[in-house]
């Protein structure tokens, strides 16, 4: 005989056998015994949590000879025709596949034929809603006066979609994720049945990655077990099988992160893709690493609510010292912004590069966050006596814009010294140049027009024109070489001169050595747009 899946091999038949829906079974099996069974429900729930095996418990109970407390006694012959999907009492249809309005009228038609051996006809409607606006439609008056002996049950995973109509004609039941706890006890039971030896904590994974359906974390274990065939399952089979990262790198991980350092973080990335780690599976849980860190730093009674060892409690406790929850609420935020990118993404990988490039550079971004985190770090520096340079955008008080102390020296005209390598006059063709800016700038073709209509000509150290731009798109945009050289003929075009010029970027951690002076604050109003010649 060939081989059974774990999650058939082991579907409930009964009520006791479902683990996690309590408040469901009990209903149901009222309902049962009082003989007050509706004509339409409604099962709405994730997957794998147990819809369609509640669904079919509950036809056979309604139809058995000799039901105890509510559930299928399991030996009559009507069970036992169900069980083997021989009753003609029991219809289950696949909506996604029968969604049509025709499919629809035929069930309109059966319904009149009432049932030749036992009490009901039990229509099991799986995934309802993929049925088309019509098929609703068709049958919203079967559903709302059935025949004595028709029970139809309607299951779906996403009930928004259901018409209103469809809704208050069925009684609704919700079915809940299931718990860790519960899923965890369910395998242990299963395997203690297959006489399968497998680690606890192993055990514990896997119904943890399996998000609360029963079915999803059978399927799992199947998988595992069949990998390590004739072996004790553990969790280190474990994380290997299903692509995972055990905590002690999420701790080496994080730790670099804290100490800004790129490279390691990057390094550490390679090493996990090299040993066939998936990159999606990397991201949740390491977003749910930071989750249990920002949990400990929130209260001093979490340790019952992570689901961690008592050895890497410690190292989260020493952790949770080293990150300020601040910071922390920026890494969760980044990498929750990304499982939902990396989801459909291709280049898996360089968008993982990207995100712990931003955790170890908070100057990259300019929310509220960032800024914080850029602001706390400032005031450590000042703490341990390291002078720090803010550049203040737009202020009238430093030509480069940058906070001058009133201990800075000041030159014979009272004025503050200019920031070191800027030189006291603007050279003529760079002045040429910044006066006919919005003229060349117009002159150019589309995509390069309307990126460098933002840009400030400015002038850095050695008297050189400097285009800088506040976007890091719009800074690689421009800096290709079709389009450095459209402008470099744009330039020389209108000032008769070949301009030696750079296009940067403008980042709020510019140290002092590379500021600059914006010409449009140096030449004032004299930048006009030169379109004609002076006649």
């Amino acid at each position: 005989m060939s081989y059974t899946a774990l999650y058939r091999k082991f579907r409930p038949q009964e009520f006791e056998d479902v683990r996690g829906q309590e408040h469901i079974v009990t209903t149901l099996k009222n309902q049962i015994k009082a003989d007050r069974v509706g004509h339409a429900y409604l099962f709405c729930g994730t997957r794998g949590t147990g819809k369609t095996t509640i669904a079919k418990i509950f036809a056979r109970a309604v139809n058995c000879e000799h039901p105890a407390d509510g559930s299928p006694c399991g030996s009559c012959p009507s069970c036992k025709a169900i069980a083997a999907g021989s009753s003609m009492n029991v219809i289950e249809i696949d909506a996604a596949s029968n969604n049509g309005v025709d499919n629809i009228r035929d069930i309109r038609e059966e319904v009149a034929y009432s049932p030749t051996e036992g009490k009901y006809k039990v229509y099991i409607i799986d995934e309802v809603h993929m049925l088309s606006i019509g098929a609703f439609n068709a049958l919203l008056k079967t559903l709302e006066e059935p025949p004595s002996y028709v029970i139809f049950i309607l299951a779906t995973t996403e009930v928004q979609k259901i018409p209103v109509t469809i809704l208050s004609r069925c009684q609704r039941y919700d079915f809940r994720r299931i718990t860790i706890e519960t899923i965890s006890q369910r395998l242990t039971e299963l395997m203690g049945q297959e006489q399968i030896a497998v680690e606890p904590k192993a055990i514990r994974y896997i119904a943890k990655a399996a998000d609360g359906s029963m079915r999803d974390a059978l399927s799992l274990l199947d998988q595992c077990i069949a990998f390590y065939l004739g072996q004790n399952l553990t969790y280190g089979h474990v994380l290997e099988v299903l692509g995972a990262v055990d905590t002690e790198v999420f701790s080496v991980m994080l730790r670099k992160i804290i100490a800004k350092d790129i490279s390691g973080a990057i390094a550490q990335l390679e090493e996990l893709i090299v040993q066939g780690r998936e990159p999606g599976q990397f991201v949740i849980d390491f977003t749910w690493y930071l989750r249990n860190l920002l949990l400990l730093q929130s209260s001093d009674n979490m340790e019952d609510v992570l689901d961690i060892s008592g050895e890497n409690l410690a190292l989260l406790k020493e952790e949770a010292g080293m990150v300020e929850t601040v910071q922390l609420m920026r890494y969760i935020r980044i990498f929750s912004e990304l499982s939902n990118q990396i989801r459909f993404a291709i280049q898996k990988r360089v968008l993982i590069e990207i995100a712990l490039i931003k955790l170890c550079k908070p100057e990259m971004e300019r929310d509220y966050d960032s800024l914080v985190l850029r602001v706390t770090q400032l005031e450590k520096k000042l703490e341990e006596g390291v002078p720090a340079v803010y550049t203040a955008k737009g202020t009238g008080g430093h030509p480069s814009g940058q906070t001058v102390p009133d201990s800075a020296e000041r030159d014979s005209d009272g004025g503050a010294n200019p920031s070191p390598g800027l030189p006291r006059a603007v050279p003529a063709d760079v002045k040429m140049a910044a006066k006919n800016w919005n003229a060349i700038v117009e002159g150019l073709s589309g995509g390069l027009k309307n990126y460098l209509r933002r840009a400030r000509p400015c002038l850095t150290e050695g008297g050189r024109l400097s285009l800088v731009l506040e976007d890091e798109v719009a800074e690689a945009f421009v800096n290709t070489e079709e389009h450095l050289q459209e402008l470099r003929e744009a330039l020389e075009k209108k000032t008769g001169k070949e301009i030696p010029f750079k296009v940067i970027l403008d980042e709020p951690s510019r140290p002092l050595e590379e500021s600059f002076v914006d010409l449009e604050q140096i030449i004032n109003m004299e930048i006009t747009i030169e379109d004609q010649e002076e006649t």
